[in-house]
């Protein structure tokens, strides 16, 4: 798993870092990483390096020593570089010095446009990780008039290090290059972001535990189940599916051909779509009542079902079986009108809730705003529950503080029915007997890879989806092997 680490756990561990090493160090370490970014991006977009042309966007503070510094390295491999200083009297001394020896030009901001205009790479050195807000009315002008791709020096200037939300002009990068560690706004902002590379300066021993986690794919490989020699229907899991209505059975068929095709053992479906359920996954066990449909080891519920009293009861009897509940869409509305529901499971039942924002706000009674981390956390320690926060990047959050971030692989998620796909994964790792927040934070990463394989770079559907399921687990498997 991708660690990951707030701004004030970084600041304090590079303060540790700094008082016993030697004066300029980790800056030089820092920039030289940079420089090696900026060549190659040049290298790969202009096919060379030498003769071409860099622009350096220089704030106050260490982001903007972090840009000189690597301007200063970039002039020895043979590219022109000029700086444009926001704050001259700023400026960091040591850095503007390199790269003044260096044969680098300092240009001023009323001459900058026509420098800007010929780049054939700019660096984003503007603020650093102590900054909020956005940019200022001086520099945002700078940054609309660029053209060039942009490196930002450990953050793109004008989003939020911790929550990756914007609020006004920013940079938009096409590669990020951060020292140390990995920030929240590089999971919480890719698109701002662009391709996130970092750069090792010594700093990991001094950090400690991550604040949240990123799991890869082979991360995700190491827990998925796959049956074995001895494993039969039962140990592999068995996962209830109580979705959908007679009306709009949608809902039911894609949970549980989610689960189906998540390697569940069996997939026993109970509800008023049972013939459509039937009729689409023959291998489907499918009742009209949960009384009816057997022994599961874990239950999704809420997609379809309404809001009503039957759907309010059937939450109630499903959440008092004593096994782990996935419950979603009118399961989470239902809980937020009436929270006695929760009455009925005993507290030390997993239970996974995977609200959207809507949902979020009647759960906890306001928006999850800007920091989704802390309001997923907040939620999961309402509810005792481990809580998906669903969004562009979705927060998963346990009850004991344990959080992690899947960053999407673009926006193909976006479609109606694509809840009810991540439901049924994750009911089917719940019966696998997965860890709660693993089970939740693996099923969001195949969720995503199947959106993205799904869409192929288009809009897909939501069985598109499920359809896709076996091939983001393929993809799964061989990073498990090559890890």
């Amino acid at each position: 798993m991708l660690g990951i680490w707030t701004t004030e756990r970084i600041r304090a561990a590079e303060d540790r870092l700094l008082a016993v090493t030697p004066d300029g160090e980790l800056m030089r370490r820092a920039a030289f990483g940079l420089a090696t970014q900026v060549a190659d991006l040049l290298a790969e977009t202009t096919g060379s390096v030498s003769g071409r042309r860099a622009v350096l966007l220089v704030g106050s503070g260490n982001n903007g020593g972090d840009a000189l510094w690597a301007g200063a390295f970039l002039r020895r491999r043979g590219v022109a570089v000029s700086a444009v200083l926001l704050k001259p009297e700023k400026a960091h001394a040591a850095g503007l010095a390199a790269l003044r020896r260096s044969g680098g030009r300092v240009v001023s901001l009323e001459d900058s446009p026509q420098w800007i205009d010929r780049a054939d790479v700019v660096v984003d050195g503007i603020v650093g990780i102590s900054a909020k807000g956005p940019l200022r009315p001086d520099a945002a002008k700078l940054v609309e008039s660029v053209d060039a791709p942009i490196v930002a020096v450990d953050l793109p200037s004008g989003v939020d290090p911790d929550t990756g939300a914007v609020d006004g002009p920013h940079v938009t990068a096409t590669r990020t290059v951060t020292f140390g560690a990995l920030k929240p706004v590089h999971a919480l902002a890719p698109q701002e972001c662009g391709e996130v590379v970092l750069v090792d300066i010594g700093l990991r021993p001094s950090l400690g535990e991550p604040d949240l986690r990123q799991l890869e794919l082979a991360d995700v490989a190491a827990v998925w189940p796959i049956p074995g020699p001895a494993d039969d229907k039962y140990s592999q899991g068995v996962v209830g599916i109580a979705a959908g209505s007679a009306t709009y059975p949608g809902a039911a068929v894609l949970a549980s051909g989610s689960a189906v095709h998540a390697t569940a053992g069996m997939v026993r479906y109970a509800g008023h779509a049972a013939e459509v359920v039937r009729s689409r996954w023959p291998e489907i066990v499918a009742t009209g009542s949960v009384t009816d449909a057997g022994r599961v080891q874990a239950w999704v519920v809420g997609p379809g079902i309404g809001t009503g009293a039957d759907g309010r009861e059937l939450l109630r009897h499903v959440l008092g079986q004593g096994v782990p509940v996935c419950a979603d869409a009118d399961a989470t509305t239902i809980i937020a009108r009436d929270p006695d529901v929760l009455d009925a499971r005993d507290p030390d039942t997993p239970l996974v809730l995977t609200p959207h924002a809507g949902e979020y706000e009647r759960l906890m009674g306001r928006k999850p705003g800007a920091d989704r981390l802390t309001a997923a956390r907040e939620a999961a320690k309402k509810y005792n529950a481990v809580v998906l926060l669903k969004g562009h990047c979705t927060v998963v959050a346990a009850p004991d503080g344990r959080v992690s971030v899947n960053t999407p692989r673009g926006s193909w998620l976006a479609t109606a029915g694509s809840g009810d796909v991540l439901t049924g994964l994750i009911g089917s790792l719940l019966a696998a007997g997965l860890d709660p927040w693993l089970a939740a934070s693996a099923g969001a990463q195949v969720h995503s890879l199947a959106g993205a394989l799904a869409a192929e770079g288009v809009p897909t559907s939501a069985s598109g989806i499920v359809d896709a399921i076996p091939s983001a687990l393929r993809v799964v498997r061989a990073a498990g092997r090559s890890s």
